[in-house]
């Protein structure tokens, strides 16, 4: 009941300012070129799964997170600050337009990163 409307206006309010951050961070990406490689969804995306490795990570070690905690931090922060839709969409037109090097770098570095950044924030925890 309550608390669980609690949660989801707390999650929302997370998800608003992860939202508002990945925003910026693509406007500031959007200044540097990379040939084409999509930085700003690649980075939200690596540092994101830093954080949610760290946040889940203290969760689990520590008992550190409250429900509305992990709501605020991890469903609402870290998935607003996070984009898979964009992910999709990046690898779509690098293959569109025939960029296979960048896409295979792409989605390589994206998914062993993202692996790694979670691995060490939660063995940072430990």
């Amino acid at each position: 009941g309550d608390v669980y409307k609690r949660q989801m206006l707390m999650a929302g309010c997370g998800g608003f300012v992860g939202t508002a951050l990945r925003f910026l961070v693509g406007r500031w990406c959007s200044g540097l070129h990379l040939g084409g490689f999509p930085l700003g969804t690649f980075v939200v995306n690596v540092v994101g799964s830093f954080l949610i490795g760290l946040l889940l990570g203290l969760a689990e070690q520590r008992g550190a997170l409250s429900a509305t905690a992990s709501a605020v931090l991890v469903t609402g922060f870290c998935g607003g600050f996070t984009n898979f839709s964009t992910f999709a969409d990046d690898m779509f037109l690098l293959l569109q337009k025939g960029h296979i090097g960048l896409f295979g770098l792409y989605v390589t570095l994206s998914l062993l990163l993202g692996l790694a950044m979670v691995y060490v924030g939660r063995t940072l925890v430990r």
